[in-house]
């Protein structure tokens, strides 16, 4: 058997990174990096928050096979967008992922929201990643107990009275 956090040799996978990131490429792997670390150490819940999910890696091969050995019963993940047009659009892997899973997605959105006040965000029990400016992908990681909960707390008054359910798995017709 292999270590839960074993990396593709058999080397311990490096933890996530803390503090400041700058940068769409920086970004978009601190998004990889956190999906594929949630499904080799077994995180029970996610949360992903952006405006529209534009400049997300969530259509890369790599993403969706990280989401798929992540995904089993008893985990949970909510998509929070103001939108989920680009999500249709840019990230066709996702959309077919979203529709096998969709008994342990929740997907809400806010359509009549400035799309610079929706967090732009991963949380986690176990770690958080927050750009403070999406336009730039600047943001903060970080393991610490009092970033989690705040970011949480944040996350939580979005999905509870500032959004709807939306985004739905199928579309039925007449």
């Amino acid at each position: 058997m292999t270590d839960a956090t074993a990396g593709p040799a058999g080397e311990a996978a490096p933890p996530l990174p803390q503090g400041r990131f700058s940068g769409r490429e920086a970004f978009q792997q601190l998004v990889r990096d956190a999906l594929a670390t949630a499904a080799r150490e077994g995180w029970r819940e996610l949360v992903l928050s952006d405006a529209d999910f534009h400049d997300w890696p969530l259509g890369e091969r790599a993403v969706v096979e990280s989401l798929q050995a992540w995904a089993r019963s008893g985990r949970r993940m909510t998509l929070l967008a103001r939108s989920y047009g680009e999500v249709q659009r840019r990230h066709a892997r996702l959309v077919r992922w979203r529709t096998t899973w969709d008994h342990i997605l929740t997907c809400r959105v806010a359509p009549g929201a400035d799309p610079l006040d929706i967090p732009s965000a991963i949380w986690s029990p176990q770690w958080v990643l927050q750009r403070v400016d999406p336009e730039r992908s600047v943001g903060v990681t970080g393991t610490e107990p009092e970033r989690r909960v705040l970011l949480q707390e944040l996350l939580a008054e979005w999905v509870r009275s500032k959004s709807a359910p939306g985004f739905p798995a199928t579309t039925l017709g007449l």
